[in-house]
C-alpha cells in the first residue's frame, strides 16, 4: 500500500466510525474498550487527529502537546470529530512528499508524510472497529477491497514499530520467541519477536526456534493484536499468549 491508499482508507474509515457513533450514541458502552463510553471513544480519536495534524500541518521536529479535550457530549460530539478528520484528511492531502516533522516509531516508512498518513489510517480503522462494535454491529475490522495486506501492514507497524518503542510492557524475565503468522497473506506474513527483559525485538520472517505461535487470519490477528479479540489460533506455550493479553496493550 502507498501513501495514497492510506489517505483513502484514512478518509472512509473516520466517516464510517462517525456514523457508528452517531448510530450507538455517545452515551453508548463500548465493549471492545470496556472502560469507555462512546464519548471517549470520538474525544480520544478526535483529539489524536488534531494532535497528528498540528504536527504535519506546522512541521514539528519535536513532540508536540495534545489540545484539550472537548466539553461536549450527543450530536455536538459527534460533528466535533467529523471535523477533526477532515481537518486530518486535508492536512494530509495538502502536504508536500518531501515534509520534515517529527515521528514518533522506527517501523520503516519512506518520509514522515508516509508514516502519519499510515499512522491515522490503522488508528481510525481500529476505533471504526470499537464504534460498530458498541453501536453493536459485527463488521470486518479490514474492508473486505483491501484484502489482507492492510492487516498485514498494521501487524508489521506493530511489532516493528509499537512494540519496538521503550514504553512496550511486553516483557519476559528470561528470554523467550514468539512467531506470529497470517495463514491468508503468504509466505512472508509471518514475524518473529524477541521477548526478553528489555523491548521486544521482532523480524519479519522465520528466525529460529519459537516457544509459542499466533496465528490465524490477517484481520483476525490485526484485532487480536490490538487486544480487540481473541487470538484465532495459539500453539505451543500459551501463556505468551495471555502475555500479550495483559502487557501488548497501549
Amino acid at each position: 500500500m502507498d501513501t495514497a491508499d492510506f489517505l483513502k482508507t484514512l478518509d472512509r474509515e473516520g466517516r464510517l466510525l462517525a456514523a457508528a457513533a452517531d448510530a450507538a450514541g455517545t452515551d453508548a458502552k463500548v465493549p471492545t474498550c470496556p472502560a469507555w463510553q462512546v464519548g471517549d471513544l470520538l474525544r480520544h480519536t478526535g483529539a489524536v487527529h488534531r494532535w497528528a495534524a498540528g504536527v504535519v500541518a506546522d512541521g514539528n521536529t519535536t513532540p508536540r502537546p495534545f489540545g484539550d479535550l472537548p466539553d461536549l457530549d450527543g450530536t455536538e460530539l459527534v460533528d466535533w470529530y467529523r471535523d477533526s478528520h477532515r481537518l486530518l484528511v486535508d492536512t494530509l492531502s495538502a502536504a508536500p512528499a518531501d515534509l520534515e516533522c517529527w515521528t514518533f516509531h522506527a517501523a520503516p516508512n519512506p518520509s514522515p508524510l508516509a508514516f502519519w498518513t499510515r499512522r491515522q489510517a490503522h488508528e481510525t480503522t481500529v476505533h471504526r472497529y470499537d464504534a460498530e462494535a458498541a453501536r453493536g454491529g459485527t463488521a470486518s475490522p479490514v474492508a473486505p477491497e483491501l484484502g489482507p495486506d492492510f492487516a498485514v501492514d498494521g501487524i508489521d507497524e506493530l511489532l516493528l514499530g509499537f512494540h519496538a518503542r521503550s514504553r512496550s510492557r511486553l516483557r519476559t524475565p528470561e528470554p523467550r520467541v514468539l512467531r506470529v503468522r497470517a495463514l491468508d497473506a503468504g509466505a512472508d506474513a509471518v514475524w518473529t519477536v524477541r521477548l526478553s527483559a528489555e523491548p521486544p525485538v521482532s523480524v519479519r520472517g522465520v528466525d529460529g526456534e519459537a516457544d509459542a505461535e499466533l496465528s490465524g487470519p490477517a484481520d483476525g490477528l490485526y484485532l487480536a493484536l490490538w487486544n480487540r479479540a481473541p487470538v484465532p489460533h495459539v500453539s505451543g506455550d500459551r501463556s505468551l499468549a495471555e502475555l500479550w493479553r495483559e502487557k501488548g496493550g497501549f
